[in-house]
């Protein structure tokens, strides 16, 4: 696993305050078996991809998606301001 100072928050320990999140947790560190016993967001997704990209690949496409027409906007919105300052 990479540490990236982009998302820093997926490496911080996943808490069990409800049941879902709870039963994730434990299925993810009896997968990975971390040495500190604690699973992190990083972890949950490495397993998901694995055993479920099915459930996962729809959101990262969507955020891809986003993020190509943000960028696409940005570029619009750049052009038009360097027309009014012409």
């Amino acid at each position: 696993m990479i540490k990236d100072d982009l998302t820093p928050e997926i490496h911080k320990p996943v808490e069990k305050t409800n049941l879902i999140k709870e039963w994730l947790i434990d299925y993810v560190g009896k997968k990975i078996n971390p040495d500190n016993d604690e699973v992190n967001v990083e972890m949950i997704i490495q397993v998901m991809a694995e055993e479920f990209p099915e459930f996962l690949l729809p959101i990262a496409e969507e955020n891809f998606i986003r993020g190509y027409r943000q960028a696409l906007a940005d570029v619009d919105s750049v052009n038009d301001n360097r027309e009014i300052f012409k």
